[in-house]
């Protein structure tokens, strides 16, 4: 898998730094360090108990992490996953994952690829690539999505306190969802001076 803590590399045309993209192994390793964190033991002492103690599938891990040490959650995933074995998209590159969300819609290709030439040129912008979607990560938290939303446009989603209107639409969410506003784009040219406005906003309102 491809790590976000590579050192950059240079783009060959520009000759700018341009950043690795990371993939699942990000959530892997936070995933980890959160067991360690909640319980001080690491996932290879969990696994151990987990065998020792019988267990023969994700249920009954999750249920006998749960209900006999109160883990739960994505500190669940690290045992689990070292177990049972990780999902095969997982397991893919950056490049198999954005090649894949893409496949079948090459025309919005260009959209994602123009926010991610941002992205990459902006200092403190993390990339992490997931197999539905995007994230764009501050040093502190996600604080935009993108993601293919429909056959003919691609939605940014956006983790920013700023009021409804222009460009900006309410998204229905979770009452504890953070991200209540998107940009709808349905074309390359979209991804101009006030979209890259709006992204270095919600980057300076979660770094």
């Amino acid at each position: 898998m491809s790590n976000s803590n590579q050192p950059q590399q240079s783009d060959t045309q520009t000759g700018a730094p341009r950043k690795e993209a990371g993939t699942w192994q990000s959530m892997v390793d936070n995933n980890k360090a959160l067991l360690l964190r909640k319980t001080g033991q690491d996932t290879a002492h969990w696994v151990e108990q987990a065998r020792a103690a019988g267990i023969r599938s994700d249920r009954e891990l999750r249920d006998w992490m749960r209900d006999g040490f109160g883990v739960t959650g994505y500190a669940q995933y690290a045992v689990s996953w070292e177990m049972f074995g990780y999902p095969e998209f997982m397991l893919r590159d950056a490049d198999e994952l954005i090649d894949g969300q893409y496949a079948n819609h090459p025309q919005l290709r260009p959209i994602a690829d123009a926010i991610l030439a941002w992205a990459s040129a902006t200092v403190g912008v993390q990339i992490q690539m997931r197999k539905g979607y995007v994230s764009l990560h501050s040093p502190r938290r996600k604080f935009a999505q993108l993601t293919r939303s429909t056959n003919s446009a691609v939605d940014v989603t956006l983790r920013l306190d700023a009021p409804a209107g222009g460009r900006l639409e309410q998204v229905r969410t979770r009452a504890d969802d953070p991200f209540t506003l998107r940009v709808r784009l349905a074309s390359p040219e979209q991804v101009d001076d006030e979209l890259l406005e709006i992204l270095a906003a919600a980057l300076a309102q979660n770094t």
